[in-house]
């Protein structure tokens, strides 16, 4: 795994901007235009290899030009600026709705020029160029905001006034938005990310005293965020050197049994040598020392970081990549992270959860330091967990597992044609109202789907966290088995810590939490006030609590898209939102009317209702719909 040693950014005082939490406004028009890329699932994403070596660093754009000149009437430039100002904005490659805040903008002050006074260019230019030129630090091309020269007669100075408040509309739609608009990516993902007017960036630029520092508020201020932003310059000054060039280590460590901590083993002694552990190089003792140190490597490697010797640990430590590891450009791959970092609201929450797809792991953050954190299984590369933002508000304990219908309809209705008997065999109940509505169901139990417990926060893809009784999975490195939701390894410790911060004086503890497992779900409701947001993300880039950059596999093919967004055809458009089809997983499925019999029809609440509602401690009966996720279907 390559990595990059670094300190988290500590400092940093840009200026505070409120930003109000929604659907993304900013240069995203109603209307839409493009075509729809193809789905992970029709055309496999294309490889980093294949889209050729990663573009260097772009060349700062030069800074405004401030010509020798006499000094010029600003009311030259006013009258300039009062006849074109229409016609300049169109030539600009702005959005309708930049066109038309620039416009008010202007006129608001009576067409006085931002940027030039008596002719030249003024400081708040200089300063705004000058961080142009310069966003590549923020993983941004500064060729597509271009400075233009301040020189010339009022028309020319009219012209470039335009220019640069153009540059600055375009850059802030990036910055807040991204360079790459999620709904090009894929269809399962949805952000409600920050939401900012064009003419209310105009403005507060416009009144700004430190330019600089108002331009960098727009990007996100999250410490994950500037500490990915440092790593990204680290590994372009060491020339994209994440990790010393493949060589075979000079300490071979001999394969064999799995060791662990208290064990005593000839090969223990290699380990001490292969990590130079401080100490008796000879000691054969699996010490804590040494458990440690193998824990260290593991997580450096991606790997299950349990400080056992296992096989797959070995083999790294002999110079072996696991197949499965295809690590794109590191320059590459922190820039499209960058970028999706700017899909997420700003204010993240206090506390938060953050599940991180590609690292199969779910933190709960509480003043933004790791408060708690476990494995968790993730979707299937052709089922993927969607990128979401979300709020938790409760907790079922003994939930019943509705079995979702594209299940119903693949895999389980096809099973049932070939033996009638086989949901019976495995715990499901199947019902079909007068209408043909086929709805299939696990009781709570110990053998659910689910588990014990789930987590519940209302999403339009309608997937949750859960425990599972396959917890052998959580030894995997590579943890993507499940249909979209995620799977818990330690839910019951998950739920103590959750109540702890949401419902302190409650005291849930993980046993009183398993002395509540029955036959009847129970939801445990937070307080309003206190809904936890869930992050689902997808860094494939981060850097962890010791200051290291690490880099993950591209599971779903996200950063490969991305990439192709950003170097290929569509590059002018990429920013562009595009329309996707609704979800339409909750869709009942449907057979001819006693095909498997004619029960009643259930009359309960909507399925999202039921699943997201809270404020019922008991249902007399499942829903007909379903929601994602099977453990059965996944072997």
């Amino acid at each position: 795994m390559r990595t990059v040693r670094l300190n988290y950014l500590l400092a940093g005082t840009a200026l505070s901007l409120i930003v109000a939490i929604g659907q993304p406004a900013f240069a995203q028009d109603k209307t839409t235009t493009g075509v729809p890329m193809p789905e992970a699932a029709d055309v496999p994403p294309p490889s980093i290899k294949d889209l050729g070596p990663a573009a260097a660093p772009a060349q700062p754009a030069p800074a405004p030009v401030v010509a020798a000149a006499p000094a010029m009437n600003d009311s030259a430039v006013t009258d300039k600026l009062r006849e074109t100002i229409s016609a300049k904005s169109d030539r600009m490659g702005l959005r309708k709705s930049e066109r038309t805040a620039l416009e008010a903008f202007y006129k608001d002050r009576n067409y006085a020029p931002l940027w030039t006074t008596n002719g030249a260019a003024n400081a708040k230019a200089k300063a705004a160029a000058d961080y142009l030129a310069k966003v590549d630090r923020d993983g941004l091309d500064p060729s597509e905001y271009p400075t233009p020269e301040f020189k010339g007669d009022a028309d020319a100075l009219a012209d470039a006034e335009v220019k640069m408040t153009g540059a600055v509309l375009t850059y802030a739609r990036h910055a807040l938005n991204g360079r790459v608009a999620w709904s090009r990516i894929s269809a399962d993902i949805f952000y409600n990310g920050p939401s900012m007017e064009p003419a209310e960036a105009l403005t507060k630029i416009g009144a700004a005293t430190d330019v600089p520092a108002t331009l960098d508020s727009l990007q996100p201020q999250a410490q994950e965020y500037k500490a990915l932003k440092k790593a990204l310059a680290d590994v372009r000054a060491n020339g994209h050197k994440t990790e010393e060039k493949a060589e075979a280590p000079k300490v071979m460590v001999p394969e064999g049994k799995t060791l662990k901590p208290g064990m005593k083993d000839e090969r223990v002694a290699a380990v001490r040598k292969r990590l130079d552990i401080a100490g008796d190089k000879d000691n054969t003792a699996y010490d804590d020392a040494v458990a440690k140190a193998v824990k260290g490597f593991q997580k450096d490697n991606g790997l299950n970081a349990d400080g056992n010797l296992g096989a797959n640990t070995v083999k790294a430590m002999n110079g072996h990549k696991p197949e499965t590891a295809k690590l794109g450009d590191p320059v590459d791959t922190i820039i499209v992270n960058l970028d999706r970092w700017r899909w997420m609201p700003r204010n993240l929450g206090n506390p938060h959860v953050v599940v991180n797809i590609p690292d199969f792991r779910l933190t709960l953050f509480k003043d933004d330091k790791v408060y708690w954190s476990t494995k968790i299984v993730v979707g299937l590369p052709g089922k993927p967990t969607p990128l979401i933002s979300a709020e938790m508000k409760f907790i079922t304990v003994n939930p019943t597992w509705n079995v979702p219908p594209s299940i119903i309809e693949n895999e389980y209705l096809p099973a049932l044609r070939e033996d009638p008997g086989a949901l019976e065999r495995i715990g499901l109940k199947l019902e079909q109202g007068p209408d043909g509505t086929v709805r299939i169901w696990q009781p709570p139990g110990a053998g659910n789907a689910l588990g014990r417990i789930r987590f519940n926060f209302p999403n339009k893809f309608l997937v949750y966290q859960h425990d599972t009784p396959d917890k052998h999975l959580f030894a995997r490195d590579r943890r993507a088995f499940s249909h979209g939701c995620m799977r818990v390894q330690d839910p019951l410790m998950y739920g103590e810590k959750l109540l702890s911060l949401v419902m302190p004086n409650e005291n849930y503890t993980a046993a009183r939490l398993e002395k509540m497992f029955g036959g009847s779900e129970i939801n445990i409701n937070f307080p309003e006030s206190k809904f936890v947001p869930v992050h689902i993300t997808y860094q494939t880039a981060f850097v962890d609590a010791d200051g290291k950059l690490q880099l993950r596999e591209d599971v779903y093919g996200r950063d490969a898209r991305m990439f192709a967004q950003l170097k290929g055809a569509e590059r002018k458009v990429a920013d562009m939102a595009i329309e996707r089809a609704p979800n339409s997983s909750a869709k009942p499925v449907k057979m001819a009317p006693g095909t498997y019999g004619g029960g009643g029809r259930y009359n309960g609440p909507g399925f999202f209702d039921f699943l997201f509602g809270g404020g019922r401690d008991n249902y007399a009966q499942p829903p007909r719909q379903a929601q994602r996720n099977s453990r059965t279907s996944t072997r």
